[in-house]
């Protein structure tokens, strides 16, 4: 069974990426893309061997509370044990912290695989890896040692503990507090929605924990500025267990292999806890993992909606069943695959899920020029961080939903694989912060916030691949083509910032949300595809089909998104309440 092509992997990572490139580098002395590739295949052997084989039993047999503990399917354990064994994650940990130190991207890759054969599972691993990492670079040399480093040997994994059951995402109204006492802090509160607080497959957990230092007269101090983050550990460094009871857990739609929970930190004396970084500054210390886990969540919905697609294209290929449009009167029934509609359903989901991997990828990319100085890569990321997480989300439930169209009534029941992945990405768009919320941050913030500086950077650079393509004939008119959608963007975009009416601005951030990502897909798909024809690659011809088809169906969307920005509509900030 295929969980991701991996010809179409390697094309994006080590020819139109060019990661081998990062070999070149200092920072990435001593390794080659041969290293790289091994890395790659051990990824995919256990994606084959550890992850896909428990992925449908660990959702019929879902995480239990019992005694006060969690436990998962013995399966899922199993794997991500087999997975730190491996050490595959410490791939992108510093030599210095014993890890091997590798690009970003190729890491990103091999995860994609762990995600297309068991989402859930690998949830275990992105939480840890990003709260080691936060550990390790606003930590205090002692609380490296004794936090991340059991996470390095794989004795511990880790959380990120951010919601409450009456806040969400609204997180400056979070009441749980932290009191000082001596040198660490006692922590009471209750948190909701948190992934993996509790479970049997590693002795260890350690837990991020947003909360706000109480004043000397018992109040919490107001908005998003008072919270700090504080590292709770469930075990005390004498082996009783911390003040942390996992209260129950959430039943999922999806996404069932990894234990969802409600927390209570402080039922009794408060969990002793310990302050990470400066008072205060808890939320710009912990949107380094947010955003980390940002481009994370827009992975999963990419690596799901590519396996889709493969067990859509498949069946297709299989399935007998109806005549041509042109004969009629054939003897016998013909493979789905012929039929038009069935290939415009391929074909969307083709666009759709390659173009998603490759905008993960290319963030990814982005994180290892930014690491090495490049401030316009940085600002790339900074930009597109909202898209990654939510366009591959978005279109990935999009794309899944057509691959159980293709599978017909087949794909409507439990027998089949493409039922278990739509519900697996359905969280997709939910955690890490909703579409919605990424569309104000988006508008908000990133493209109006400063002024379309950003937007001018994202726009050089798409000139750039519209003048290469605008010289091969078969691209120059989608080069064309995304120029005009480039400058209909644009022109929304100055309308909006000269308006200067934020409440009737923000109201439309997903509209400018899924434009925009529409548009980054246009260029994505231009770029990758005029770099496969440059190449004479195998898959020029596969690429050049899917991109006509995405610039004839999808890059025309955008104007419509856009129209209700171009009236000045005011329609879902003005409807009374009782109209709804």
């Amino acid at each position: 069974m295929m969980i991701l092509d991996q010809g179409d992997l390697d094309f994006l990572l080590f020819d139109w990426l060019q990661a081998g490139q990062l070999a070149d580098s200092r920072r990435f002395a001593g390794q080659s893309p041969d290293d790289w590739r091994a890395f790659l295949d051990l990824g995919q052997r256990l994606a084959r061997d550890a992850f896909l084989p428990c992925w449908k039993a660990s959702d019929r047999d879902e995480p239990q509370l019992s005694g006060g503990r969690v436990t998962v399917h013995p399966g899922v354990a199993a794997a991500v044990r087999a997975y730190l064994d491996a050490g595959l994650h410490l791939a992108t940990v510093d030599q210095d912290h014993g890890g091997t130190g590798f690009p970003m991207v190729v890491t990103t890759a091999m995860m994609a695989w762990i995600m297309a054969a068991n989402v859930s599972a690998s949830g275990f691993l992105m939480l840890s890896t990003a709260n080691a990492r936060l550990i390790r670079d606003h930590g205090s040399p002692d609380q490296i040692a004794r936090f991340a480093t059991p996470q390095h040997e794989g004795r511990a994994l880790g959380t990120m503990c951010l919601s409450e059951p009456d806040t969400g995402s609204a997180l400056g109204d979070i009441t749980t507090r932290a009191v000082p006492d001596g040198a660490t802090y006692r922590l009471h509160g209750r948190k909701m929605w948190i992934s993996a607080a509790d479970h049997d497959v590693t002795p260890g957990i350690t837990h991020l924990v947003l909360a706000k230092i109480a004043n000397p007269d018992g109040s919490l101090p107001a908005g998003s500025r008072g919270i700090s983050l504080f590292i709770v550990p469930a075990a005390l460094p004498d082996g009783r267990p911390n003040d942390v009871t996992i209260t129950g857990l959430n039943h999922k739609l999806g996404y069932r292999g990894i234990p969802n929970c409600a927390v209570a930190f402080g039922d009794g004396p408060g969990a002793v806890g310990e302050l990470l970084g400066q008072p205060g500054q808890g939320l710009p210390i912990m949107f380094q993992m947010m955003n980390e886990a940002r481009i994370n969540v827009g992975l999963a919905g990419a690596a799901l909606a590519s396996r889709a697609y493969l067990l859509a294209r498949d069946y297709a290929r299989q399935r007998l069943q109806g005549r041509p449009l042109a004969d009629k009167r054939a003897a016998r029934p013909v493979p789905i695959i012929r039929h038009p509609d069935v290939r415009r359903m391929l074909l969307t989901q083709k666009a759709l899920s390659e173009g998603a991997l490759a905008l993960c990828l290319y963030a990814a990319r982005l994180v290892d020029q930014g690491a090495a100085g490049d401030s316009k890569a940085q600002a790339l990321l900074d930009l597109l961080t909202p898209v990654v997480k939510s366009w591959p989300s978005e279109q990935g439930a999009r794309a899944i939903s057509l691959a159980i169209q293709v599978h017909g009534g087949a794909g409507y029941t439990r027998d089949v694989d493409v039922d278990q992945l739509w519900r697996d990405n359905r969280l997709n768009p939910i955690h890490e912060g909703t579409t919605g919320i990424q569309g104000l941050d988006l508008l908000g913030r990133k493209l109006l916030g400063d002024g379309l500086a950003g937007f001018a950077t994202l726009a050089d650079t798409m000139r750039q691949t519209e003048a290469r393509a605008a010289r091969h004939p078969d691209l120059a008119p989608l080069a064309k083509a995304l120029a005009q959608q480039r400058q209909t963007v644009a022109a929304a975009l100055a309308a909006e910032l000269a308006r200067d009416d934020a409440p009737a601005t923000l109201a439309h951030g997903n509209a400018v949300l899924d434009a925009l990502g529409h548009l980054v897909m246009g260029w994505i798909w231009l770029d990758m595809t005029a770099c496969a024809l440059h190449l004479g690659h195998p898959l020029a011809g596969p690429k050049l089909w899917t991109c006509r088809h995405y610039f004839e169906t999808e890059l025309p969307l955008i104007p419509v998104w856009l129209a209700p920005l171009a009236t000045g509509s005011r329609l879902t900030t003005d409807i009374p309440e009782e109209c709804l």
